[in-house]
């Protein structure tokens, strides 16, 4: 019974986080500044997560717990905030099999945090995993890493690999239901500072359609932070963040169908790739 949530878990968390991404382009193309996107999100989802807070165990929140919460919901607010940034100027297509290599990203912190290590196996699928996001890019030349979409991609795939070994930390010193309490909050919180300093549009009252797609951007954005959270109760950071790369077939797909992005055999075959890295680690990884 577990492995069948644990496998639902993983594919709706695949699906919210690409239509998470589709709905964040989307309203960073048209004009809505990346930075108050950030913050409307975690608003929007703060507010929906307050009648969660009656399930809390507050006996279980000490020093630690607080600790680890505040670094989450930092590490969170900026990989969120570099990420839609990173979307506004580049290919959806390209930016999601980048997110690949926050297995490694992961898997180091989580061995120097957490004390997770992988086996052989592990290590070969996430090796498969970086060769096959080469193919996703038009170049194979280093000079790709220079492009700002490309940087902001793989700074959010920091903080985002740094965030997921926090909330591993507060899920064990809490619930699942707490850590999406406190990464909503605190999202919202240090996402409004980012805000303050970091805006270059003031906030304002969005019009219908963008209501809409903020709503929905919500929607998709709180059930990954759940199921991210629900997954990482039950399975190793680095291997949970491996099999997340399993969102790239769509982000590619979604890139080419909605926003007319090239390449698309290319991309697939890259995909492909990394699909065989992840199904390693899925059979053989544990």
């Amino acid at each position: 019974m577990q492995i069948l949530l644990n496998s639902l878990a993983i594919l709706l968390r695949i699906m919210s986080n690409s239509l998470s991404n589709v709905f964040q382009k989307k309203l960073a193309g048209e004009n809505e500044n990346p930075v108050n996107v950030n913050f409307i999100n975690y608003l929007i989802l703060s507010i929906i997560s307050i009648p969660l807070i009656c399930f809390v165990n507050y006996n279980q929140l000490n020093n630690d717990f607080w600790l680890y919460a505040l670094l989450g919901g930092i590490t969170g607010a900026i990989c969120n905030c570099f990420m839609v940034l990173a979307l506004e100027k580049g290919e959806l297509s390209v930016l999601g099999p980048i997110n690949s290599y926050k297995a490694i990203v992961g898997l180091i912190f989580g061995i120097i945090i957490l004390h997770e290590y992988p086996n052989l196996y592990g290590i070969i699928g996430i090796g498969l995993i970086i060769a096959g996001s080469y193919f996703i890019f038009d170049t194979a030349s280093p000079k790709v890493f220079l492009r700002k979409d490309i940087q902001y991609r793989i700074y959010a795939l920091i903080f985002s690999a740094l965030e997921a070994v926090f909330i591993k930390k507060v899920i064990i010193l809490s619930s699942v239901i707490t850590s999406f309490i406190a990464s909503s909050l605190l999202g919202a919180l240090f996402s409004s500072l980012i805000v303050r300093f970091f805006s270059s549009q003031k906030l304002h009252i969005p019009n219908n359609k963008h209501c809409i797609l903020y709503l929905l951007t919500s929607i998709c954005f709180g059930l990954m932070t759940f199921t991210t959270a629900y997954v990482f109760k039950y399975m190793n950071v680095g291997y949970a963040l491996s099999l997340f790369q399993l969102s790239i077939i769509i982000n590619v797909v979604l890139g080419y169908k909605l926003f007319n992005e090239k390449n698309l055999l290319k991309k697939l075959f890259g995909s492909l790739i990394i699909l065989i890295g992840s199904a390693t680690i899925l059979i053989f990884g544990h």
